[in-house]
């Protein structure tokens, strides 16, 4: 066992209203300047939607992430080496600036220096590359509320395993956003394909970054992302991505998509995890949400803490995975998933799916609110097909998500049973696996927790600035890299 950190983050989908604040703020932050104006590290989606780029989803066009071979091996989706060298110059699996989006200005001269008249002048449309008039027939967040149009909602990737179950009709169909950046991955694809080593994952706490003075713009890190979270700046033609903001992260501060969250829906902490069982993980053959979450360490057992000292990990460091929220929602109460865990690169971005409104589901079907049956069956039968959400976070296992959701309901069932001044009953806690104070902990860290509990970050150690500035190259799935940010 080697116990290394890892920071993460969960996102409560149930609080995303769409507003997309997280957008601008790290649109402002990183990607405020000339040859990144397409650029978006963190974008927010209406699914079932397209996505950004268009169909990044679609593995079978992009050939993003792993796979496993015949012989049990993981291999990257994109090919060998030998394969990805014969396409070093011309690599056919990238996405056009239309499937991202032409950025638009105006022309606002016309608007100040227009003549008085009997029309109002028009400020129209001009590439922010080209300079040229340009139509806008398509944006980041262009299906923004119509995810559930039929003219978005058939192209969503995700929807051939409901196709049959939706009508493509607003009365009828579903939709909820979900905010989307790098994933920061303990197996990442992107880090593998980089022919020149410029990709690579920190050792001090996991962050994926781009050494910018070895990037020799091939662009095998856009291909091999599955998440289409790495981007080719025009102007350098070299790669860049989210940094997880790690000036921020390193003095202890939350990033900045998370601090300006008008929902509160993002927490931010450490995990420990036994790095010398990435590849395992990585390549299993069974279920593989709970084969990454074998990878993760319990920081309460002497042992674990034991090894983490010995491997060189603080005591802040091992007591901010004790008490991170992300450890809580991932492993403790499993409420949170990996998106697209298919994809094996072992997501760190984990997400807390939608719970429609099950009292309303339980009415219309005749059910008692009250009733734990009733609930759990209407579970089944909500507005957001489980299927949809297990294509998106759980490889298809519509159990699995119907396990979270059946928890959620629980805890929100128990907790109006307290707030009602009607006794409360352990059987809602009992049928889900669970205890009474688990489910008054799980709603304290999803409803009413402070700023200190959602982002329970430790700060980077001065003894670490030597091994932050340092650079070596290796796979991720037998060395992890240490890079300079």
């Amino acid at each position: 066992m080697r116990v290394m950190a890892q920071v993460g983050m969960v996102l409560n989908l149930d609080k995303c209203i769409g507003c997309a604040t997280c957008s601008v703020t790290c649109k402002q932050t990183w990607t405020n300047r000339d040859g990144v104006e397409y650029v978006w590290f963190n974008n927010v989606e209406t699914k079932p939607g397209i996505g950004y780029p268009k169909r990044w989803e679609d593995q079978s066009a992009w050939r993003g992430g792993w796979r496993v071979d015949a012989n049990g091996r993981l291999r990257l989706a994109s090919g060998g080496k030998l394969k990805r060298l014969s396409r070093i110059f011309a690599n056919p699996d990238l996405p056009t600036l239309d499937d991202y989006y032409d950025p638009a200005t105006y022309d606002f001269d016309t608007l100040l220096t227009a003549p008085a008249g009997d029309r109002m002048p028009v400020a129209r449309p001009i590439s922010a590359i080209t300079g040229q008039p340009m139509r806008l027939t398509w944006g980041p967040n262009w299906d923004d509320d119509l995810g559930g149009s039929g003219r978005y909602a058939a192209d969503d990737p995700d929807m051939a395993a409901v196709r049959d179950q939706v009508r493509m009709s607003f009365e009828q169909t579903f939709m909820f956003h979900l905010p989307r950046l790098c994933e920061h991955c303990l197996n990442p694809a992107c880090v593998a394909s980089c022919p020149s080593g410029a990709m690579y994952k920190r050792a001090s706490d996991g962050i994926v970054l781009v050494d910018q003075n070895k990037c020799r713009g091939w662009r095998m890190c856009v291909s091999a992302c599955p998440y289409k979270k790495v981007y080719i700046n025009r102007l350098s033609g070299k790669a860049e991505k989210c940094t997880f903001c790690f000036p921020r992260i390193e003095q202890g501060v939350p990033t900045v998509c998370a601090e300006t969250c008008v929902g509160r829906l993002r927490y931010i902490g450490l995990l420990l995890y036994d790095a010398d069982a990435v590849g395992e993980a990585a390549a299993s053959p069974g279920d593989l949400v709970e084969a990454q979450r074998s990878v993760f360490l319990d920081p309460n057992d002497p042992a674990v803490v034991a090894q983490a000292r010995r491997d060189g990990i603080g005591e802040d460091w091992i007591a901010a995975a004790q008490a991170s929220p992300v450890w809580a929602l991932a492993m403790r109460h499993k409420v949170a998933l990996p998106l697209h865990p298919e994809y094996r690169t072992l997501p760190m971005i984990w997400y807390i799916p939608p719970l429609s409104p099950v009292l309303d589901a339980t009415s219309a079907m005749g059910g008692d609110s009250a009733d734990a049956d009733d609930v759990f069956h209407a579970v089944a039968n909500l507005r957001i097909p489980l299927e949809y959400l297990a294509a998106l976070f759980a490889d298809g296992d519509a159990d699995l998500v119907a396990g979270v959701l059946m928890k959620l309901s629980a805890m929100r069932s128990h907790m109006r049973c307290l707030t009602t001044g009607r006794v409360a009953s352990d059987d809602w806690a009992t049928r889900v696996g669970s205890t009474a104070e688990e489910l008054e902990s799980l709603y304290r860290l999803l409803a009413v927790a402070k700023m200190s509990e959602r982002y329970v970050i430790p700060p980077a150690h001065r003894e670490d600035a030597a091994e932050l500035a340092g650079w070596t190259t290796g796979c991720p799935l037998d060395q992890v890299a240490v890079g300079r940010p």
